[in-house]
């Protein structure tokens, strides 16, 4: 359910002369994260919020995310990620392309459970995929990879902290995950755990790990 630009600085290096050696410069300043993010500082530690990212990568990259946010340009289907069946496409848009797009099959919610298993689901924004041109792949990704992304406006998007926080948490889309209709596993863990593993996260001004564990 529709990501982050964190460069690690660059430490400026000079030999000394026989003169006293000058301060060093400071380290070249980190890109900053989506706009509105609170910078390092009072709040949850560090390692609390980087414990807290993997929460939230559990959930970015379970069956009900991840299908969405495939490594190519065709969306999966099930727990298992198979490819989409009927075949379609991303397109630029991330709506499909003309004669297949998404709302041809994907209406406004849920098929009531009397319609059997694998109807195809429904949401009232409208279902799509993030567009070609900010793709948001979470499949594969590494926890470093992925908070990087997220967080990146230049790749989710254009969003703020706000506009991505939203996303995240209460946009239909992403809540579809946890109510995906009959014959469908929900996200595992709970929103409500979800949502303040992202704040605390959030909060603590999105640190990115720098050793990572890797979803299989």
């Amino acid at each position: 359910m529709k990501v982050w630009l964190l460069a690690l600085p660059l430490l400026a290096c000079s030999h000394a002369s026989p003169q006293p050696a000058a301060a060093a410069p400071p380290p070249a300043a980190a890109a900053a994260p989506a706009a509105g993010a609170a910078a390092p500082g009072p709040g949850p530690a560090a390692g609390e919020a980087i414990a807290a990212f993997e929460t939230v990568r559990t959930v970015l990259q379970s069956p009900r995310c991840v299908n969405c946010h495939p490594a190519g340009d065709v969306p999966l289907q099930g727990d298992d990620g198979h490819l989409h069946e009927p075949p379609i496409t991303r397109g630029p848009e991330g709506r499909g392309v003309a004669g297949t797009s998404c709302s041809t099959c994907h209406g406004k919610q849920n098929l009531p459970a009397s319609y059997g298993a694998h109807m195809p689901p429904g949401v009232s924004t409208e279902w799509r995929l993030p567009p070609a041109d900010h793709r948001l792949v979470f499949w594969g990704l590494d926890s470093k990879a992925l908070c990087e992304q997220i967080k990146d406006p230049k790749r989710n998007g254009g969003k703020s902290l706000a506009e991505l926080t939203h996303h995240m948490t209460e946009d239909a889309l992403t809540l579809w995950g946890w109510s995906p209709g009959y014959g469908r596993k929900p996200v595992a863990i709970s929103h409500d755990q979800f949502v303040r593993a992202y704040k605390t996260w959030a909060d603590a001004g999105m640190p990115c790990a720098t050793r990572t564990a890797r979803n299989p």
